[in-house]
């Protein structure tokens, strides 16, 4: 549905976006992750065709961004963070509005409006002023303005910022609803968002993607396979020999993490998986575990470890 190919933005000396190559199937949910100022707004700007890059080319469903702007354009649904709503109109107004500049056709505008206020759950707030909703509900009708039409392409600048945990999960629940028949793309620097909606995460950092896999298939590359931690209560010197002497087990360290009356230790092994045979032999030596980690990483920690020191203060805004 979408080819980014070599896609760069400088301003002056600076990189925004260093030479970006993806390729978005049809109807999938796609984050873009990474922290302030990584290049996820810049990224969205161009693939609406809203900023022009330096190098590179965005391919919408076949239709250059840059040389075929309207046939493009016509298969975007755009949410920007700051959602495009005029105040002083009722929320009628503003998406009959939107969809006269969408050229949907006159016959058609009524019951397309309709639909999309129905979809956001937006309904019953149709003859009220947009200055007078709350924060949610103009998020609802931004993305109302972004669904007019119907485009096969919904883009997402950070949809949740500002709103309350109610909010929040209506929001995702709508977004998980559009995946089904459209490709949405979700840029977010929230973790637990992209996490809990997207198929598939690119994580940017410094304007270069450094990732791209599902969150499970994340977690397994940075997966500590032939290591782990195991909380202990016992005598560190005694639980040391014991796992010492399991079948596989390479070494043993103590680490600073400590409760009373317990060690927790790190364990490397030279296979996989020795946690059957650790636990069967410290329950014979009368060692309880109070609690044993495999080494998988959160999504957290795997963020901090790709984009560790890569946004300056001067940059924030990017």
């Amino acid at each position: 549905m979408i080819e980014i190919r070599h896609l760069s933005k400088k301003y002056g000396s600076h990189i925004a976006v260093n030479d970006l190559n993806l390729t978005l199937e049809k109807g999938k949910i796609y984050g873009f992750l990474g922290p302030n100022g990584a290049g996820k707004s810049t990224t969205m700007n161009m693939l609406t065709g809203y900023l022009a890059p330096t190098e590179g080319e965005v391919i919408i469903d076949g239709h250059d961004i840059l040389k075929e702007p309207e046939a493009a354009k016509k298969c975007i649904g755009y949410l920007p963070e700051l959602p495009p709503v005029y105040q002083d109109m009722t929320v009628g107004e503003y998406l009959s509005f939107v969809a006269e500049l969408k050229g949907i056709k006159k016959t058609e505008r009524k019951e397309s409006i309709a639909d999309v206020m129905r979809l956001v759950k937006i309904t019953d707030r149709e003859k009220q002023l947009i200055k007078n909703l709350s924060k949610g509900y103009k998020q609802r009708v931004g993305l109302a303005q972004a669904l007019l039409g119907m485009p096969e392409v919904i883009i997402l600048d950070e949809p949740t910022v500002g709103l309350d945990p109610k909010q929040i999960i209506e929001i995702r629940d709508l977004i998980r609803g559009l995946g089904k028949n459209h490709t949405v793309i979700l840029s977010s620097h929230i973790l637990t968002e992209i996490s809990a909606v997207c198929d598939h995460i690119f994580v940017i950092s410094k304007g270069k993607l450094v990732a791209s896999d599902t969150t499970e298939g994340l977690e397994k590359q940075f997966a500590g396979g032939n290591q782990m931690e195991v909380t202990i209560k016992g005598e560190e010197a005694k639980a040391k020999e014991v796992i010492s002497n399991v079948r596989g087990v390479e070494s043993v360290r103590t680490l600073e993490r400590r409760e009373a009356g317990t060690c927790t230790l790190q364990v490397k092994t030279r296979k996989k998986d020795v946690r059957e045979e650790m636990f069967y032999a410290l329950a014979e030596a009368k060692m309880p575990v109070y609690g044993l980690n495999s080494g998988v990483k959160s999504l957290e920690e795997i963020f901090l470890i790709l984009t560790e020191g890569s946004v300056d203060a001067d940059e924030s805004n990017l």
